[in-house]
């Protein structure tokens, strides 16, 4: 097992914290939908958020095989993934519907939503996404320059969102996705810290990917980059390369 890799054996722990509870976070996430992005919120709950800014903006994760889709509204209600569709020529379109949950929060942040791409979408080329539904819009992810290294099973991710945002995915409870308590810079490495979740949080008995947006500010590197975990029971090991360039 790659020294990055999450322990399986810790993640199921962690979401055994309440065996056999089904809510209190968020009700399970569908296969091929996402969790919530893990963006932080004291807005109250229970209310409509304002029509999110026009476009999209997205992301290589999990060596290629999808990637994380940007869009703007409640940070604890991210659309959830209805179905791609290849069209052949670098061009994949993405169904996006609303969040199954009804206690969104009033902010109007950034949250990202994770789409597994169609078989055959090879990351050495250009893709060009048309997202429709609940959001729509189109962006074009800047092709990488070789083929990323698989990492394995419930291994984490990440990848350039813009300049400063960065993408991650990590695994475990759905409905208690991590929450980033800070981000910094030294040299090549952005250091993600994950806050302590609540002693009494009661979490999904489910292993899935979350993906979470860490704003690394004006100090994000140039060049290659690597994502340090750290807190939350997310601690790696090693580093994760940061896919795409900013």
């Amino acid at each position: 097992m790659s020294r990055h890799r999450l322990t399986l054996a810790a993640l199921v722990g962690a979401s055994l914290l309440a065996a056999g509870a089904l809510t209190g976070c968020a009700t399970a996430a569908a296969p091929g939908s996402a969790a919530p992005s893990g963006a932080a919120s004291s807005a109250a709950p229970d209310a409509e958020t304002a029509a999110p800014p026009a476009g999209v903006e997205a992301a290589w994760l999990d060596a290629g095989r999808s990637v994380a889709v940007v869009t703007w509204g409640s940070s604890s209600c991210p659309p959830v993934a209805e179905g791609t569709t290849a069209a052949g020529d670098g061009t994949v379109s993405v169904t996006l519907a609303d969040s199954a949950r009804t206690d969104c929060t009033r902010d109007m942040a950034p949250r990202a939503t994770l789409v597994s791409l169609p078989a055959g979408v090879d990351p050495t080329g250009a893709l060009e996404l048309t997202v429709e539904g609940v959001v729509e819009g189109r962006t074009t992810i800047a092709a990488l320059p070789a083929p990323p290294a698989d990492a394995g099973q419930f291994a984490p991710s990440a990848g350039w969102v813009d300049d400063a945002l960065v993408a991650i995915v990590t695994y475990g409870s759905s409905g208690c996705p991590p929450t980033v308590e800070s981000v910094s810079a030294s040299g090549s490495d952005i250091v993600v810290q994950f806050a302590t979740p609540p002693g009494d949080q009661v979490c999904t008995m489910d292993i899935a990917p979350r993906v979470t947006l860490a704003d690394v500010g004006e100090d994000a590197p140039e060049g290659e980059a690597s994502v340090v975990l750290s807190g939350g029971g997310m601690e790696s090991t090693d580093r994760i390369p940061v896919l795409g360039s900013r």
